[in-house]
């Protein structure tokens, strides 16, 4: 069977640390590359990302750099979507690194299933103890809940995938929301179950993905998230699930009960017991990376469970505070 033409499309904003590391193994595919281009939009970066994602695209025929001066990724990818020319369309992150096969086995995924998009589960890059516990605790199911797309090991139908593939007639009949600054992707895919399509999470379309290195940014990554979703879910209510909500309705839980449990006995019990639960999950994950990664790295992700989740609920909370004061005006 004829192969089809394939584009992928990298979004990038002051990514100079990370842009080479990506582009060099979009080079390296498996892929024939006569069938393969490369589109980069950078997002006006103030740092060398343009350069260096210049360097490698001069050199290689098929692959062009583009520019966004409105910055948002979801701006970059529907220019890659408007200038492409393949087939099929694949949009990359300038944070990833995909494996050799990962065009052929995202293109073999897409011809099988008949499904709209295919992507593969989010595997963390990572270069030290911090990040070692920030990436566990995005694969673990206490971190991110029914989000299945972070942790499969076998192929399933998802409501999202990471780096979504799918033909380029999908992705110019349905481009991406550019009034989502995040979550664009999941607003996308939520977008394309609710037209009766489906979408596929195979192991096999391996990629790494650099998570951030502190857990301050983790909980600033988080705490968009969290404010995004409130847009996201504001035009897909049906899509709402707990993982979505409990954080939010956790935070506004200690919002209202830890100033209470100052002053009663009562308000102090209710706060105990519905954090001791958690406590001790947290501990245990905790230990157990120590044991596999070492003390500084079980300690990381001891603090870095409740910033993702606190920070998510926040956000949320704050995204719905805001979409009910630009109501009221």
């Amino acid at each position: 069977m004829k192969q089809p033409k394939v584009t992928l499309v990298v979004a990038a904003r002051n990514e100079e640390a990370n842009i080479e590391a990506c582009l060099r193994s979009l080079a390296a595919q498996d892929y024939d590359p006569a069938l393969l281009k490369v589109l980069v939009v950078d997002g006006e970066s103030s740092d060398r990302t343009r350069e260096r994602a210049e360097a490698a695209v001069g050199r290689r025929p098929g692959w062009r750099l583009l520019d966004n001066p409105r910055r948002i990724q979801a701006v970059s990818w529907n220019l890659g979507i408007r200038e492409a020319t393949g087939d099929v369309l694949g949009i990359v992150s300038g944070h990833a690194e995909l494996a050799p096969d990962y065009v052929s086995q995202a293109v073999e995924t897409l011809r099988r299933t008949g499904a709209a998009m295919v992507g593969g589960p989010v595997t963390a890059l990572t270069d030290g103890p911090i990040s070692a516990a920030i990436g566990a605790a995005m694969a673990s199911p206490f971190g991110v809940g029914g989000a299945r797309h972070h942790y499969l090991t076998t192929e399933a139908e998802t409501d999202t995938v990471f780096m979504g593939v799918a033909t380029s007639e999908t992705y110019r009949a349905n481009p991406f929301d550019e009034e989502m600054v995040r979550n664009q992707d999941d607003e996308l895919s939520y977008r394309l179950i609710d037209a009766g399509h489906v979408i596929v999470c195979n192991p096999a379309i391996r990629s790494r993905y650099r998570v951030r290195s502190s857990i301050a940014a983790l909980a600033r990554q988080y705490w968009a998230y969290g404010y995004w979703k409130v847009a996201v879910l504001a035009r897909h209510p049906r899509r709402a699930k707990a993982r979505h909500l409990l954080p939010a309705l956790v935070v506004g839980g200690i919002a209202v009960i830890g100033p209470l449990a100052l002053v009663s006995g009562s308000a102090r019990a209710l706060l105990l017991a519905g954090s001791l639960p958690y406590v001790a999950i947290d501990a245990a994950l905790a230990t157990r990376q120590a044991r596999e990664k070492g003390a500084a790295s079980g300690l990381a992700l001891s603090v870095a469970f409740p910033a993702m989740h606190v920070s998510y609920g926040a956000g949320f909370v704050r995204g719905l505070w805001d979409a009910w004061r630009r109501r009221r005006s």
